[in-house]
């Protein structure tokens, strides 16, 4: 045993040096006038083994009463008999644990590590050395390690283990602390039961900043390593991407503007990604975060050309790829390019195939296969493909909204519904969901609620709150006049320019004007626009009668 000598908290893992709570040394043992205690307590009945296992369940922060009140039964059960005790103890430990030692865990959720340091210069390090732990358990087999981005929406919020488990129905949860003192970055870490509140196990972590690498793979080796016997599957050892620590930093500094995921920090992390390289030209894990980050430019408004960016996403997803053909992110990067740019299909399936296979646990690589198969018509298999997603990311905005648009593919208008208002639930002013909104109404007839959406995108796009008031009650006035080809033109309208092509054409042709439609369309098939991609969509449908609409099909490449 060892105790803090500040706190004066006992620990029974042998392996710790340092206290979980305030970082101070551990001594031996405890003090002599303690020891017939100890005695009490079971060590003299089960032998040191077996008390040090018990006694690792019951001494978490969580459970102080709990404890205290196991210790009580055990002097009542000494004072009525040994068989009694044994009894009681057994009962204890078992239902204490959540499951008894047969048990594994299969699900864990990595929450985002506490910068202790009251410095925000390094919050990229505390959020940087959670996702890497992420990205190296999610390559064990047969453990489900919940996404970044549903952990991250508990940073800074103090949550119990419970609510967690609850939430995203994980077993497990591990929480951590970073301290930087100067050149020396310490790290605490606890796995806890989320079912009980109880420490499976802690430890504390001290090194140079030089040293940043060697700490992230020794905390998943520890991780997955000295929990062999209770995680589900024995994971391969985690991969060391660079030896470079300088490299290391800055990938962290990327990814961390990465996941702000404005246009602004977008162009930013694809800076600290090229500095990375620079630093280590064989990094291929910056190499493929910097190809997620030219794909994702488009879709945030930072760049007019969309061509531009596939190559340079091809360019360095193919770096990373020749470096480590193994990395689940530059197959999906690829599998992109080759879906939005190059329109060959059936090689990007046989991609995101294979980054699926590389990592299961890859929330992302799931999402963009179920757009594919939405965009092959593939209704069914984009449902579950994108109910996977949510199963190891469930609270993704932009998954959860996904999950929406593959039901309403799938005709299920008012389960669509359902789930965009628990997606707004999440935040309401997340701007894909207004337009997700917009599409279910419109498809419903819902005119007047369509409307209202749009405006709604319109403002949090940063658009004047007047003028979308204002266009909306225009488009309200044209359907309640002229019924649903008048508001389709006036939407039309509002959205040149503004949305992806094949939705404008569909509009067109839902006004009545197939000609004005086709134009659009063949407008984009010679700027090889990806917006040709949403052909399949339900705000295609006025066009898909029309024979020009088939032949556009058989061109791009899309099933008829």
């Amino acid at each position: 045993m060892k105790r803090c000598p500040t706190c004066r908290r006992d620990y029974f893992d042998d392996s710790l040096s340092f206290c979980l709570d305030d970082g101070d040394r551990l001594l031996e043992g405890p003090s002599p006038d303690e020891q017939q205690t100890e005695f009490l307590s079971g060590s003299a009945v089960f032998g040191d083994a077996e008390t040090k296992q018990f006694d690792n369940r019951t001494t978490g922060e969580n459970l102080p009463t709990l404890a205290e009140s196991t210790k009580r039964l055990r002097l009542l059960a000494v004072a009525g008999g040994g068989l009694i005790l044994v009894a009681l103890l057994a009962w204890g430990a078992y239902t204490l644990s959540g499951r008894g030692d047969s048990g594994q865990i299969a699900s864990i959720a990595v929450m985002p590590f506490v910068n202790a340091s009251g410095n925000p210069d390094i919050e990229y390090l505390s959020d940087g050395i959670t996702e890497s732990l992420i990205n190296s358990l999610s390559q064990i087999p047969a453990l489900s390690v919940k996404a970044r981005s549903s952990v991250f929406a508990y940073k800074g919020k103090d949550m119990m283990p419970q609510q967690v488990a609850k939430d995203l129905s994980v077993q497990a949860v591990l929480n951590g602390r970073v301290v930087q003192r100067g050149d020396q970055v310490v790290l605490n870490l606890e796995l806890v039961d989320a079912a009980t509140g109880n420490q499976l196990w802690g430890d504390q972590y001290s090194r140079k900043m030089t040293d940043l690498v060697q700490l992230q793979n020794e905390i998943a080796r520890d991780v997955s390593g000295k929990l062999r016997s209770k995680l589900a599957g024995a994971g391969p050892a985690p991969k060391n991407y660079t030896e470079n620590t300088e490299a290391y930093q800055l990938y962290l500094r990327g990814r961390y503007h990465w996941n702000k995921r404005t246009p602004d920090d977008v162009k930013k992390s694809i800076e600290y990604f090229q500095q990375a390289i620079d630093k280590d030209p064989t990094y291929a894990l910056a190499y493929a975060a910097m190809a997620e980050a030219y794909i994702l430019i488009p879709s945030y408004g930072t760049a007019p050309h969309q061509a531009e960016n596939y190559l340079k996403a091809r360019a360095a997803a193919t770096k990373a790829l020749e470096i480590d053909n193994s990395l689940a992110e530059a197959h999906n990067a690829i599998a992109a390019v080759l879906k939005g740019h190059d329109w060959r299909f059936a090689e990007a399936e046989a991609e995101w195939r294979k980054a699926i296979e590389l990592n299961p646990n890859y929330a992302s690589a799931h999402q963009w296969y179920a757009e594919y198969l939405l965009t092959m018509a593939r209704y069914p298999e984009a449902l579950a493909e994108m109910r996977r997603a949510q199963e190891l990311d469930p609270l993704s905005l932009i998954i959860n909204g996904m999950v929406a648009m593959a039901l309403l593919s799938n005709g299920q208008d008012e389960a669509a519904l359902e789930q965009l208002r628990k997606t707004l639930e999440m935040d309401p002013n997340f701007p894909r969901t207004h337009l997700y909104f917009a599409a279910v109404y419109e498809r419903m007839g819902r005119f007047d609620d369509a409307a209202d959406q749009y405006a709604k995108l319109f403002v949090l796009a940063g658009g004047s709150p007047e003028q979308a008031a204002k266009e909306a009650a225009r488009v309200k006035n044209a359907a309640r006049t002229g019924g649903s080809k008048a508001y389709s033109r006036e939407m039309a309208q509002l959205l040149e320019g503004k949305a992806p092509s094949a939705v404008v054409a569909g509009l067109w042709g839902g006004a009545g004007e197939p000609d004005k439609a086709f134009a659009i369309l063949e407008k984009a098939y010679r700027e090889h626009d990806d917006g040709l991609l949403m052909l399949k969509a339900p705000a295609v449908d006025p066009l898909k009668g029309d024979p020009r609409y088939k032949d556009l099909l058989r061109r791009v490449g899309l099933p008829e």
